[in-house]
């Protein structure tokens, strides 16, 4: 009796299988027609407003302040570790700010001036002209 069982426990087993294997194959079937028939669909009608939506977009982008620059240097020959720095924050037209902190031996300073069209109204430091330069780049 107890071989019965175990081959009738067998052969369920493989008639399960059997089956588990046939709805699989069925599945992948449907899943490759599926597949095809989205491949035939036209190009939706509104792929013109999201091209203009796209477009939209990388014109607003331009105007974000994206291109950054950092100069560090010693402000004073007698400090070192580059604790002075100058930051370079501008768009792509060249229209933005730089930040300059001056560090010292007891105070640090620091100093902000607009940038347009990659050139300044005030007198750039040589460190603050390296920042606008290398984030021009």
């Amino acid at each position: 009796m107890g071989d019965t069982v175990a081959a009738a426990l067998g052969l369920l087993a493989l008639v399960l299988a059997a089956g588990a294997l046939a709805v699989a194959v069925v599945a992948l079937r449907r899943t490759a027609a599926d597949a095809q028939r989205r491949a035939r669909r036209p190009v939706p009608p509104d792929l013109d407003a999201m091209a203009r939506v796209v477009s939209d977009l990388r014109t607003e982008s331009s105007r974000a302040l994206r291109h950054l620059a950092v100069v560090r240097y010693d402000a004073f020959g007698d400090m070192g570790g580059h604790l002075s720095w100058s930051l370079a924050i501008v768009d792509d037209e060249g229209d933005g700010v730089v930040l300059t902190a001056i560090h010292g031996r007891s105070d640090t300073r620091t100093y902000a001036k607009n940038v347009t069209d990659w050139t300044s109204s005030a007198q750039l430091s040589p460190e603050e002209t390296e920042a606008v330069a290398l984030a021009r780049q």
